[in-house]
Order: C-alpha cells, then sequence, then structure tokens
C-alpha cells in the first residue's frame, strides 16, 4: 500500500511517502524558501572562465549561478547513450565561443544551491507536465526506462512525434504508461502554451529577473508522484485539499477519490507515526533487522557509508553471516539514499568478501534495490580496496540539512575541545 501523506505547518510543508507504512521518501519546503529548482530566469553574464569552461550568470539571487559549457551549448541534448559522442564532438569548443560577459541569457536552474555552492542553472529549458516533459529548445523524443514494455514504449513514442511541434523535444514520463492519445496531446498542448507565454515574459522588463516560477511543493506532489498506483493522499491544510480536488479532477476522477483532509485534533505526522520515522533519518547509525548495523557520514565531497556485523553473530560460518549481512544492508542503503535524498559521490564499505561471487549478488541486490529510486543513480563497482563506488543525482540539499544546523558549540565537528582551554 502507497500513501503520500502532506503537513502543511505554519512554517514548512512536508511530504511523506508512505510504502506498506514505512517510510519511504520525504520532502520538506520552507514557505519563507521555497525551493528555486525548475524556474526559469532571465539573467546576466557577470563572468567566463575558460579556464573551467563555465560561466556565472546574475539572476537576481544572492548568489551568481554556475553555467558549465555543455549546459549553454545551444540546441544540443545529451543523452547517457551519447556521453562519449558528446566528449569527442566539443571537447575542444571554448565557453567563449557561446557566451560574453554582459551577455543577457535565458537559463533554468537545475540545482538548488547547496551548502558553500550555487545554484546551477542550464539553456536547455524543460517543462514538465503531467504525462510529458517539454524540451522546447532541443530537437529530442525520449521514453522512461521504467516503462519496459517495447510495444507501449512504440505508441507513447508515435503519440509525441505526432503531437511535439517541430524543432521541440518531448520525453514520456513512467505516468504517461496506459494513458490515451487525448491525455498525451493535451499535455503537450498545454505545456506547448505555457512556453509562448514564457517567451512573450522574457521580451520585456528588467535583467535579472524571474520569468517563470514552478508550482509549490503540494502541487508537484500532485503533479509528480499522485499515479494510479498511490492508494491514499492525506493533507492537513483545507484550502490546499480544495485546490488540489479542482487540479487532480482535471487529471484523474479515480484519483479524486483517494485524496483526503485530514481534520483530526492531533497532527497528522503523529497519526501516521511519521514523526519517530523523521527522527531515525536523522541519526549516522541505521540499524538493521538482523542486529548490523549502518554508519552514514558526509563530508564536502561526497558521503561515506560503513557496513557493520553488530550484534548478528549468523548461524552457519562466516563467510554466511558476511553475505547476509552485506545483502539486508544494500537494501537498505538504498532506502536510506532516497529517503534523505543523498545526492552526489557515495562510497559504500561493505563487509570483506572473499568470493567474487558474494560481492555479484550484493551489487545485484543494490542495483534493483535503487530501481525503486525516482532519482538516477548510477553503480560503478568494487574497486581495489574493496569499495563500491555510486552517485546519484544531486538537485537539493539532503533532509538532514533542513531540520538541523550545526551545533554552536563545536561548530559541526561533533566534538569539543575537552580540558583544554580554548
Amino acid at each position: 500500500m502507497k500513501e503520500i501523506v502532506i503537513d502543511v505547518g505554519i512554517e514548512n510543508t512536508t511530504v511523506a511517502l508512505l510504502e506498506d507504512k514505512e517510510l519511504t521518501e520525504l520532502y520538506v519546503e520552507k514557505h519563507n524558501n521555497q525551493s528555486i529548482v525548475s524556474n526559469i530566469y532571465k539573467g546576466r553574464v557577470e563572468n567566463v572562465l575558460p579556464g573551467m569552461q563555465a560561466a556565472f550568470v546574475n539572476i537576481g539571487i544572492d548568489k551568481n549561478v554556475f553555467l558549465y559549457v555543455k549546459d549553454a551549448i545551444p540546441n544540443t541534448y545529451i543523452g547517457e547513450e551519447e556521453e562519449s559522442e558528446y566528449v569527442d564532438k566539443y571537447k575542444n569548443v571554448s565557453i567563449n565561443d557561446f557566451l560574453k560577459v554582459g551577455q543577457e541569457i535565458v537559463v533554468q536552474v537545475v540545482k538548488e544551491p547547496i551548502s558553500t555552492k550555487g545554484a546551477r542553472v542550464t539553456t536547455h529549458i524543460t517543462l514538465p507536465g503531467r504525462f510529458v516533459v517539454l524540451m522546447p529548445t532541443v530537437e529530442y523524443t525520449g521514453i522512461s526506462r521504467r516503462i519496459e514494455d517495447e510495444q507501449e514504449r512504440e505508441r507513447l513514442k508515435a503519440l509525441a512525434t505526432k503531437y511535439k511541434a517541430e524543432n521541440m523535444g518531448v520525453i514520456i514520463r513512467t505516468a504517461a504508461k496506459d494513458c490515451s492519445e487525448e491525455e498525451i496531446r493535451e499535455d503537450i498542448i498545454f505545456l506547448s502554451k505555457l512556453w509562448e507565454d514564457i517567451k512573450i515574459r522574457q521580451q520585456n522588463g528588467p535583467v535579472p529577473r524571474i520569468i517563470h516560477k514552478d508550482i509549490n511543493i503540494v502541487y508537484r506532489t500532485a503533479r509528480d508522484m499522485f499515479t494510479n498506483d498511490i492508494d491514499k493522499f492525506v493533507i492537513n491544510d483545507k484550502d490546499e485539499y480544495d485546490k488540489i480536488l479542482q487540479v487532480v479532477g482535471l487529471l484523474s476522477k479515480d484519483l479524486v477519490k483517494k485524496v483526503e483532509y485530514f481534520d483530526k485534533a492531533y497532527e497528522i505526522f503523529e497519526f501516521y507515526d511519521i514523526k519517530s520515522k523523521i527522527n531515525k533519518v536523522l541519526t549516522r547509525k541505521v540499524w538493521l533487522k538482523s542486529g548490523g548495523y549502518l554508519i552514514i557520514d558526509q563530508t564536502e565531497a561526497l558521503t561515506v557509508v560503513d557496513v557493520n556485523t553488530g550484534k548478528f553473530v549468523g548461524t552457519i560460518d562466516l563467510k554466511d553471516t558476511v553475505l547476509k549481512t552485506n545483502v539486508e544492508a544494500a537494501r537498505e542503503i538504498a532506502k536510506q539514499l532516497r529517503l534523505r535524498d543523498i545526492g552526489g559521490i557515495i562510497i559504500i564499505d561493505f563487509i570483506d568478501m572473499h568470493e567474487k561471487q558474494h560481492e555479484e549478488v550484493v551489487l545485484d541486490v543494490l542495483k534493483n534495490s535503487l530501481k525503486k529510486d525516482r532519482t538516477k543513480s548510477n553503480v560503478l563497482g568494487i574497486t581495489h580496496l574493496g569499495l563500491v563506488e555510486m552517485t546519484r543525482k544531486k538537485v537539493r540539499q539532503r533532509v538532514d540539512s533542513v531540520f538541523m544546523s550545526d551545533c554552536p558549540h563545536c561548530n559541526g565537528e561533533g566534538k569539543i575541545l575537552a580540558g583544554v582551554e580554548k
């Protein structure tokens, strides 16, 4: 059973996805500091740095945003399978070929500011709808990899090609599986009109300025997560509930029946036992059911996960104990990465395995468990030191950074001087 539970609080709106009562995804947005990811701005190029193959653009926020050469090349779409072709074709180009200081440029935020790093932007605009993502600046047609049926993929690709405008791209989303031709057509028409409005708004006005703001977290959840496999959508704010009914009513009458207003006298997250689950997300030690545990530590450059047998001593022999612990850990790590929204480089130190077959089993379990994650990840394999290297797309700050701040006494070190004067 899958449930979406939304707590609209005084300061934050928090979205929780439950699968069989277990918390699997968590998103938080502060009312006074909403995410800028997917917002579109008209900015001005402040610096062009050939040595970094990048530019910094002023879009009117606190810190200039970062634009890499790959994201500045016009009318170019690079799919995963074309990455090597991209390297060969553009390795000798210079950012100076595309951008000049003072140039006005339309960009979209693809990664919000994280820690000391500013936001990252692209000139390759994407406009997400319910069933498709419109890419008005590139020529491309793609289908979600989660739609595996070849006949359905061909049907959807034909519909996308039929209704998209020339010189525009479309990606069919997972939610489009088994949807009607009319639903695809209406989605593309709506997004095409939205793009026309954005083009009009970018023509006149001061620079820098915002020209398109993405919808808030409640409506993004309805658009991106509320699919037919969700059994219940619960929210505790009456105004938002009424608006959601209107929005969902345009999408599917079947989904409307699943929307509920939570009007009880106590907190919605306490009722669904989500509060206690969030507290566990904020700890660095995660216990496994067998008695083993994970230690999750973050550095500026990467996240490290250490696997330990803990209280689990097994019943057969050491090899069996290690394999069982690592398999259980692989499933839990995939869950924790998704739940904590950990992105970037991730290093996993599984308990040493001396049989190649056991290593392959653990890697397969990790890869299969990551398939449930809507965020793209890539498991690179095991190094000579026995460490698993992987990456996960980083778009926003980790969940714990929203709920927690550095201790004023230890400055985030986790330790303070003992017996020595500061």
